[in-house]
């Protein structure tokens, strides 16, 4: 069995993830059900029971059945209209009660955007849809489109067609076959609908030729110019999907059958359009490299590094991949602007890290098996990443700030290589690295502005809204931890404890963090009576994490690692500097207890 047989909702949400921009949207009335705006068939009974009332007739419990006793036919939309209403502009003020809201409707929501307009307006805000072809009148859809900021190009007559854009350059492209409720030109009758303009025959043509289609509230029953525009049409693309309520009618079927669609049964429009857009976010949010390809790098890099001979290869193949993680970070997607949202927040992050897993991987490599030389490599790395996250300073701080997210998952990563291979010198140099930071004049450490709550975007507020972070005291070190987990066998290899290994590298980093104090500066923060007074640092896990934090201060604390650590320049070399500067993280750690 197909692994995706039984569920085709989600088939569809991979098309539309897979083939970007490639869907239209085909929309009937039933998408405006749930704002309680009546379809045909329902504003056709309610004109029928009108109608009777007004002559004296009492009300029935089936108008349908009456009208087929009275009358001897079906109801029938186009021919109620008709008779009631002389000339369009009749016909526009009769649909007009039916369309338009009151201060009323408002305030209890009807018609109003219902779920599944919003849904639809995330989906073309995000570029998976740009066509859109509807039946409908009223104007719900472009009401939710300018809520998210998206102004659409509106064609609802021959001469607004004749003066639009073309459907390429635009954000969103409407088509309001049957016209809008508030223009006196909307086509009612089986007479107006039979045929279309040729300039509409024309561009229908285009687009059921060049997009695959997705039909949701539309029957399939009625609209003979707008069935016989798709009968004429080949399905050469890209395929079509059939939302439908119950079993389709006849009309329908052959659509259906000549159009070879995948019917998907739906209880309404707003789970349908939700459920769309829900899981095309899922897909975006998971969306990583080819695992083969990150493998295929990795080894690469691992063979390049063996040999001298393949310095050059090894730096050709480095810089290819920055480039390509600048290209997918320098996008409009991540653009700062708007304001916040905590599924957008887990969505930047999730895709920030599919972007650079594979350089990050490469710089873990770097860190295990180089020599010494790769730190230029790393610091032009991060320079480059950090120059693109530079680029945009207006919008939302937090957007903003995590622009910058991708270089610290590089800096992490050559990092912990780094802790595995015992590097200490290396480690050191690496936290010492000055970069240039923002405006400031003078280059800052990178231990100074990348590492932990050091680093802008590090905030403890946003990252609690990651899955599962919700209560933990140190939710940015948490979810580096899990990343670092999930690339670790590219770098690190068999460990015992990783743990171990990630919490030793938080507390280097934030012993470093307290060389930019002078002994003095630690002496006054320990002689102080409350413990908040004490040199700050960022801490990770390593603070509350008592158990892993002291077995490594107490390795580091032993003649041999102090000896070690104190000669490649860490406390500053200063024995009494490195007693103090641990006499101060544990101070600050027993705080993270309350």
């Amino acid at each position: 069995m197909s692994l995706l047989s039984g569920d085709p909702l989600t088939q569809l949400a991979f098309s539309v993830y897979e083939n970007k921009g490639v869907f239209a949207l085909l929309l009937g009335s039933g998408i405006s059900r749930a704002a309680e705006i009546p379809t045909g068939w329902e504003i056709t009974l309610d004109l029928v029971r009108r109608v009777a009332v007004a002559g004296g007739v009492e009300d029935q419990s089936d108008w349908a059945q009456w009208y087929r006793d009275e009358e001897g036919e079906e109801p029938n939309y186009s021919t109620l209209l008709k008779e009631l209403a002389a000339s369009p502009e009749e016909r526009r003020s009769i649909l007009h009660s039916y369309i338009e809201p009151t201060e009323e409707d408002r305030e209890e929501g009807r018609k109003v955007p219902t779920a599944a307009h919003h849904a639809v307006a995330d989906l073309v805000q995000a570029g998976y849809v740009k066509v859109i072809v509807t039946t409908n009148f009223d104007r719900l859809l472009e009401n939710a489109l300018r809520e998210k900021g998206v102004e659409p190009t509106v064609v609802a007559s021959v001469d607004a067609l004749n003066g639009a854009e073309p459907i390429t350059h635009t954000a969103c492209y409407i088509l309001k076959l049957h016209g809008d409720y508030k223009d006196a030109r909307i086509l009612n009758t089986d007479e107006e609908l039979g045929d279309y303009p040729p300039e509409y025959v024309s561009l229908l043509d285009r687009i059921f030729d060049d997009y695959g289609q997705i039909v949701s509230g539309w029957s399939g029953e009625w609209d003979h110019a707008l069935r016989a525009a798709l009968m004429a049409t080949p399905n050469r693309r890209y395929p079509m999907f059939w939302a439908a309520r119950g079993e389709p009618g006849e009309g329908a079927r052959e659509l259906i059958s000549q159009r070879g669609a995948r019917v998907i049964s739906v209880s309404d429009a707003d789970g349908f359009f939700n459920g769309i857009r829900e899981r095309v976010k899922t897909l975006a949010d998971t969306h990583r490299e080819n695992p083969v390809s990150i493998e295929l790098l990795v080894s690469s890099t691992k063979r390049y590094l063996a040999k001298p001979e393949y310095r050059i290869k090894l730096d050709d193949l480095i810089s290819r991949e920055v480039e390509l993680l600048c290209e997918r970070i320098d996008i409009p997607d991540f653009v700062p602007g708007g304001g916040w949202n905590e599924h957008e927040f887990r969505n930047r992050v999730a895709r920030y890290e599919a972007a650079t897993e594979s350089l990050a991987r490469v710089a873990g490599v770097l860190g295990r098996w180089g020599d010494g030389t790769e730190l230029s490599h790393i610091k032009d790395i991060i320079s480059s990443v950090w120059a693109i996250a530079d680029k945009e300073r207006s919008g939302l701080t937090v957007f903003i700030n995590i622009r910058s997210y991708p270089a610290v998952l590089i800096f992490t990563a050559y990092g912990l290589g780094l802790v595995r291979s015992g590097r200490w010198q290396a480690l050191h140099d690496l936290f010492s690295t000055r970069a240039y930071y923002r405006d400031h004049d003078e280059p800052e450490r990178l231990v100074a502005f990348m590492f932990l709550w050091a680093w802008a975007g590090g905030d403890k507020d946003s990252w609690k809204f990651l899955e599962g972070l919700d209560r933990h005291k140190t939710p940015l070190s948490e979810h580096l931890f899990a990343v670092m987990t999930s690339w670790r066998s590219s770098f690190i290899g068999m460990t015992p404890d990783f743990e171990y290994l990630f919490e030793y590298f938080e507390v280097l980093g934030a012993l470093v963090y307290l060389e930019m104090y002078s002994l003095d500066d630690l002496t006054q923060g320990l002689e102080s009576g409350n413990p908040r007074y004490s040199s700050w640092t960022p801490m990770g896990r390593s603070g509350w994490h008592s158990a892993t934090r002291n077995r490594i201060l107490k390795d580091i604390q032993s003649p041999e690692t102090q000896t070690k650590l104190l000669g490649f320049g860490y406390a500053n070399g200063d024995d009494a500097f490195l007693e103090k500067s641990i006499a101060n993280y544990q101070r600050l750690a027993a705080t993270m207890a309350f």
